[in-house]
């Protein structure tokens, strides 16, 4: 093992992993080889792609539950009745269409249900659902935290094994 002047390495704490159900068990990083620790950072690097991706989908859910409710709340009155407006079909695809009953709306409630409700529930249900995915968001969040301080130290950990490694074999 090489020695740097002036330097002591203290070993790194036990790294906590997590299993699938969720109990951590601790593991010795510097215990580890360098493959071993390759494996955890490029499983790491995996997941947090994984939670990245999901959290975008999260916020873009919530940014159309959003919008859900500005269009109740300026799309649906009384003095739009009657005349014509665009109604959405897809995020992309409107199609003309009156207003019959500005106290009543079709609210999509998921893979492709629709239910008639009142512009009172519907904005009741919508908000439900911003308020949900918040909730979700800031779990994912504090994930994402946790998994990327995770990987910070198993680079640096790989990074000191890898530099040691270079250093003795010189």
């Amino acid at each position: 093992m090489a020695s740097t002047k002036g330097q002591t390495s203290s070993p790194p704490p036990p790294f906590p992993l997590f299993s699938p159900t969720n109990e951590s068990t601790k593991v010795d990083l510097a215990s580890l080889s360098t493959q071993q620790l390759s494996q955890i950072k490029k499983q790491l690097d995996d997941e947090l792609e994984h939670l990245t991706n999901s959290h975008s989908q999260l916020r873009a859910a919530q940014a159309k539950f959003k919008e859900c409710l500005r269009s109740i709340a300026g799309g649906v009155s009384e003095k739009v009745e009657g005349r014509q407006i665009l109604v959405p079909l897809t995020t992309s695809l409107y199609v003309p269409g009156t207003l019959a009953d500005p106290d009543n709306v079709i609210v999509d409630v998921g893979t492709g249900f629709y239910v008639e409700k009142s512009t009172k529930d519907a904005t009741k249900f919508y908000e439900g659902k911003v308020d949900d995915l918040g909730i979700n968001l800031k779990d994912l969040e504090k994930i994402v935290q946790g998994k990327s301080n995770n990987l910070r130290v198993v680079e640096d950990v790989l990074r000191q094994k890898v530099l040691s490694g270079s250093t003795s074999t010189s």
